[in-house]
């Protein structure tokens, strides 16, 4: 696993890269995801209801533009296949963000120089990777308190739906299965109830890190080293969490997704019947 490779996409090779990714998922059927967004406009109170978490998660995500995003193939044995790191369009003098978080990923090595010339074009990248999401419906989805991870890459292939209930249907549908790991941790004992950060909850099980911690490449890899150790190291059944999303009280098990989705919401393109 040391010698997992973490590859850079831009605008120039992303179409080749898409790819390698579609090949490789007819082996490698775990998906570890991590982004990297411009902060949020609206700062949601730790004790809100989800009704109010996902309103300014909704207005946060349609307001903003994703910068990088972190994709780790393995396998159900844990063994990881490569990792990608697509790095999109964005201008700092014209995007939205939150000058706090732009600040904090420039210490943390995230080139917004090369980004405004380089980045890849997100209307060129949306179609390839819809098309992607369709044909592998057979994927684990693995994230660390992955609400605004999940919305930014429904909001690169979709529309956000208008209330909690619709987006953890819209969650299953597209993605299918979904395990958060940080809701996870909360069952493991000497994990603190889930209350660490990835970084933290790595050097917990003693797995290092390879690259830069919040860049989206590196933060996929350490979810999918973190999600296999506690799976295969620990005996924890991902299958008791599916659907449990940190943040969230409701579940993407607890609907039943089509019947909840308003007409304005396409979808067509994910049906379970697309091949």
């Amino acid at each position: 696993m040391n010698s997992t490779v973490i590859r850079e996409v831009w605008n120039g090779n992303f179409e080749e890269e898409l790819v390698m990714l579609d090949a490789a998922l007819y082996r490698f059927h775990v998906i570890s995801v991590d982004t990297e967004f411009p902060g949020c406009i609206l700062k949601t109170r730790r004790n809100e209801t989800d009704d109010v978490r996902y309103k300014h998660l909704k207005f946060n995500v349609e307001n903003s533009k994703l910068i990088q995003l972190g994709i780790t193939l393995s396998d159900e044995l844990g063994v990881v296949f490569v990792t990608w790191e697509f790095n999109f369009q964005f201008d700092v003098e014209e995007d939205k963000h939150s000058p706090d978080s732009i600040h904090f990923l420039k210490l943390c090595g995230i080139d917004f120089c090369r980004l405004k010339k380089e980045g890849i074009v997100m209307e060129r990248f949306s179609p390839s990777f819809s098309h992607i999401l369709r044909k592998h419906r057979n994927a684990q989805w693995v994230t660390f308190h992955g609400l605004y991870d999940l919305a930014h890459v429904l909001q690169a292939v979709t529309l956000l739906p208008e209330s909690v209930q619709e987006f953890a249907a819209l969650v299953r549908l597209v993605f299918v299965s979904v395990v958060d790991v940080k809701y996870m941790a909360r069952f493991c004992r000497g994990l603190q109830n889930g209350e660490l950060g990835l970084q933290k909850l790595g050097e917990c099980l003693a797995i290092a890190r390879l690259g830069a911690a919040h860049n989206a490449g590196s933060d996929s890899l350490l979810t999918s080293l973190v999600y296999a150790n506690m799976k295969l190291t620990l005996g924890i059944n991902p299958s008791n969490y599916e659907g449990c999303l940190y943040g969230l009280d409701i579940t993407t098990q607890d609907l039943e997704e089509v019947s909840l989705l308003p007409s304005s919401v396409p979808l067509p393109c994910f049906s379970p019947d697309i091949n």
